[in-house]
Protein backbone atom coordinates (compact mmCIF):
# COMPACT_ATOMS: atom_id res chain seq x y z
CA UNK A 1 0.00 0.00 0.00
CA UNK A 2 1.21 3.59 -0.55
CA UNK A 3 0.30 6.21 1.79
CA UNK A 4 0.19 8.84 -0.27
CA UNK A 5 -0.94 12.52 -0.16
CA UNK A 6 -2.28 14.13 -2.02
CA UNK A 7 -4.31 11.61 -4.27
CA UNK A 8 -3.74 11.06 -7.66
CA UNK A 9 -6.77 10.68 -9.60
CA UNK A 10 -7.71 14.01 -10.64
CA UNK A 11 -4.21 14.21 -12.42
CA UNK A 12 -4.32 13.47 -16.22
CA UNK A 13 -1.35 13.38 -18.65
CA UNK A 14 -1.17 17.32 -19.13
CA UNK A 15 -3.73 18.62 -16.11
CA UNK A 16 -4.20 18.05 -12.70
CA UNK A 17 -6.82 19.07 -10.17
CA UNK A 18 -8.42 18.41 -6.80
CA UNK A 19 -5.68 18.62 -5.12
CA UNK A 20 -3.67 15.65 -7.47
CA UNK A 21 -0.80 16.65 -9.26
CA UNK A 22 0.72 13.10 -10.09
CA UNK A 23 -1.73 10.00 -10.65
CA UNK A 24 0.07 7.19 -8.70
CA UNK A 25 -2.73 5.23 -9.53
CA UNK A 26 -1.82 5.45 -13.21
CA UNK A 27 2.05 5.21 -12.34
CA UNK A 28 1.14 2.20 -11.00
CA UNK A 29 -0.67 0.50 -13.45
CA UNK A 30 1.57 1.15 -16.16
CA UNK A 31 4.68 -0.07 -14.20
CA UNK A 32 2.55 -3.02 -13.79
CA UNK A 33 2.33 -3.38 -17.43
CA UNK A 34 5.99 -2.63 -17.49
CA UNK A 35 6.57 -5.53 -15.38
CA UNK A 36 4.78 -8.15 -17.33
CA UNK A 37 1.05 -7.94 -16.71
CA UNK A 38 -0.83 -8.29 -20.15
CA UNK A 39 -4.00 -6.92 -18.47
CA UNK A 40 -4.50 -4.64 -15.54
CA UNK A 41 -7.71 -2.68 -13.62
CA UNK A 42 -7.79 0.10 -11.66
CA UNK A 43 -10.57 0.30 -9.12
CA UNK A 44 -11.20 3.88 -7.98
CA UNK A 45 -13.51 3.78 -4.79
CA UNK A 46 -12.91 7.49 -4.00
CA UNK A 47 -16.13 9.18 -3.05
CA UNK A 48 -14.89 11.52 -6.74
CA UNK A 49 -14.66 10.42 -9.93
CA UNK A 50 -10.90 9.67 -11.00
CA UNK A 51 -11.34 12.07 -14.37
CA UNK A 52 -7.56 11.81 -14.69
CA UNK A 53 -7.03 8.00 -14.85
CA UNK A 54 -9.98 7.52 -16.92
CA UNK A 55 -8.63 10.47 -19.37
CA UNK A 56 -5.04 8.60 -19.13
CA UNK A 57 -6.58 5.11 -20.44
CA UNK A 58 -9.98 6.03 -22.19
CA UNK A 59 -8.66 4.94 -25.51
CA UNK A 60 -6.43 2.03 -24.24
CA UNK A 61 -7.40 -1.82 -24.22
CA UNK A 62 -5.26 -3.08 -21.99
CA UNK A 63 -6.04 -1.45 -18.32
CA UNK A 64 -9.65 -1.41 -17.55
CA UNK A 65 -11.31 2.00 -15.45
CA UNK A 66 -13.29 1.24 -12.71
CA UNK A 67 -14.73 3.79 -10.66
CA UNK A 68 -17.43 3.94 -7.61
CA UNK A 69 -18.26 7.38 -7.22
CA UNK A 70 -21.02 10.21 -6.09
CA UNK A 71 -22.94 11.25 -9.38
CA UNK A 72 -20.88 13.94 -11.28
CA UNK A 73 -24.15 16.05 -12.05
CA UNK A 74 -23.68 17.32 -8.35
CA UNK A 75 -20.14 16.23 -7.20
CA UNK A 76 -16.73 16.88 -8.59
CA UNK A 77 -15.15 17.15 -11.41
CA UNK A 78 -18.99 17.44 -12.93
CA UNK A 79 -17.23 16.95 -16.26
CA UNK A 80 -16.33 13.08 -16.29
CA UNK A 81 -18.02 10.22 -15.10
CA UNK A 82 -21.06 9.22 -16.13
CA UNK A 83 -22.75 5.86 -16.57
CA UNK A 84 -22.32 6.65 -20.32
CA UNK A 85 -18.70 6.72 -20.96
CA UNK A 86 -17.40 3.42 -21.93
CA UNK A 87 -13.94 4.34 -23.43
CA UNK A 88 -12.91 4.97 -27.31
CA UNK A 89 -11.66 3.13 -30.07
CA UNK A 90 -8.83 0.52 -28.99
CA UNK A 91 -10.50 0.90 -25.06
CA UNK A 92 -14.04 1.02 -26.13
CA UNK A 93 -15.46 -1.16 -23.12
CA UNK A 94 -12.61 -0.86 -20.92
CA UNK A 95 -14.05 2.11 -19.20
CA UNK A 96 -17.20 1.35 -16.66
CA UNK A 97 -18.46 4.52 -13.91
CA UNK A 98 -20.85 3.71 -11.57
CA UNK A 99 -22.15 7.06 -9.89
CA UNK A 100 -24.30 6.75 -6.93
CA UNK A 101 -26.35 9.63 -5.52
CA UNK A 102 -26.51 11.26 -2.91
CA UNK A 103 -27.00 9.45 0.80
CA UNK A 104 -25.95 6.19 -0.97
CA UNK A 105 -25.70 3.53 2.02
CA UNK A 106 -23.25 0.50 1.94
CA UNK A 107 -25.53 -1.83 0.60
CA UNK A 108 -26.55 0.12 -2.43
CA UNK A 109 -22.83 1.44 -2.88
CA UNK A 110 -21.60 -2.22 -2.48
CA UNK A 111 -23.96 -3.54 -5.15
CA UNK A 112 -21.87 -0.82 -7.86
CA UNK A 113 -18.73 -2.45 -6.16
CA UNK A 114 -19.69 -5.78 -7.00
CA UNK A 115 -20.72 -4.69 -10.47
CA UNK A 116 -17.13 -3.29 -11.00
CA UNK A 117 -15.84 -6.39 -9.29
CA UNK A 118 -17.35 -8.38 -11.89
CA UNK A 119 -16.51 -6.31 -15.08
CA UNK A 120 -13.16 -6.52 -13.70
CA UNK A 121 -12.86 -10.30 -13.45
CA UNK A 122 -14.91 -10.47 -17.19
CA UNK A 123 -12.12 -8.45 -18.26
CA UNK A 124 -9.42 -11.29 -17.25
CA UNK A 125 -6.83 -8.39 -15.01
CA UNK A 126 -3.55 -9.68 -14.02
CA UNK A 127 -3.03 -7.20 -11.54
CA UNK A 128 -5.27 -4.79 -9.51
CA UNK A 129 -4.81 -1.29 -8.88
CA UNK A 130 -6.92 -0.08 -5.97
CA UNK A 131 -7.43 3.78 -5.63
CA UNK A 132 -8.28 3.46 -2.21
CA UNK A 133 -10.89 6.40 -0.94
CA UNK A 134 -12.23 6.80 2.06
CA UNK A 135 -14.19 9.28 1.83
CA UNK A 136 -17.81 7.80 1.33
CA UNK A 137 -17.40 7.65 4.78
CA UNK A 138 -20.53 9.11 6.35
CA UNK A 139 -18.63 11.59 8.26
CA UNK A 140 -16.66 12.79 5.88
CA UNK A 141 -17.20 16.54 5.48
CA UNK A 142 -17.06 16.47 1.54
CA UNK A 143 -19.22 13.27 0.94
CA UNK A 144 -22.55 12.59 0.52
CA UNK A 145 -22.57 9.00 0.84
CA UNK A 146 -23.57 6.87 4.29
CA UNK A 147 -20.67 4.16 4.94
CA UNK A 148 -19.55 3.47 8.82
CA UNK A 149 -16.34 2.32 9.89
CA UNK A 150 -17.45 -1.29 10.44
CA UNK A 151 -18.14 -1.22 6.74
CA UNK A 152 -14.66 -0.83 5.14
CA UNK A 153 -14.27 -4.62 7.20
CA UNK A 154 -16.65 -5.46 4.44
CA UNK A 155 -14.85 -3.17 1.40
CA UNK A 156 -11.59 -4.69 2.20
CA UNK A 157 -12.92 -8.09 1.95
CA UNK A 158 -14.91 -7.65 -1.38
CA UNK A 159 -11.48 -6.26 -2.90
CA UNK A 160 -9.61 -8.97 -1.96
CA UNK A 161 -12.37 -11.36 -3.64
CA UNK A 162 -10.37 -10.57 -6.79
CA UNK A 163 -8.04 -12.82 -5.80
CA UNK A 164 -5.49 -10.61 -7.65
CA UNK A 165 -1.97 -8.75 -7.23
CA UNK A 166 -2.70 -5.40 -5.83
CA UNK A 167 -1.56 -2.26 -5.19
CA UNK A 168 -3.49 0.11 -2.61
CA UNK A 169 -3.39 3.70 -3.16
CA UNK A 170 -4.64 5.86 -0.91
CA UNK A 171 -7.22 8.53 -2.28
CA UNK A 172 -9.11 10.74 -0.08
CA UNK A 173 -10.39 10.82 3.33
CA UNK A 174 -10.87 14.16 5.28
CA UNK A 175 -12.77 13.16 8.51
CA UNK A 176 -8.79 13.33 9.76
CA UNK A 177 -10.18 11.68 13.08
CA UNK A 178 -11.66 8.81 11.25
CA UNK A 179 -9.25 8.03 8.00
CA UNK A 180 -6.90 5.71 10.56
CA UNK A 181 -9.15 3.42 11.72
CA UNK A 182 -11.36 3.50 8.23
CA UNK A 183 -8.16 2.58 6.23
CA UNK A 184 -7.08 0.10 8.71
CA UNK A 185 -10.30 -1.89 8.68
CA UNK A 186 -10.04 -1.91 4.70
CA UNK A 187 -7.03 -3.57 5.08
CA UNK A 188 -7.80 -5.84 8.01
CA UNK A 189 -10.69 -7.28 5.54
CA UNK A 190 -7.98 -7.09 3.09
CA UNK A 191 -5.68 -8.95 4.82
CA UNK A 192 -8.37 -11.13 6.99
Amino acid sequence: MALTRPPGHHAGAAFFGGYCFLNNAALAAQALRDAGAERVAILDVDYHHGNGTQSIFYERGDVLTVSVHGDPTTEYPFFLGYADEHGAGAGAGANLNLPLAAGTGFAAWTDALEQGIAAIRAFKADAVVIALGVDTYEGDPISKFKLKSADYLQVGRHLASLGLRAVVAMGGGYAVADVGINVANVLEGFGG
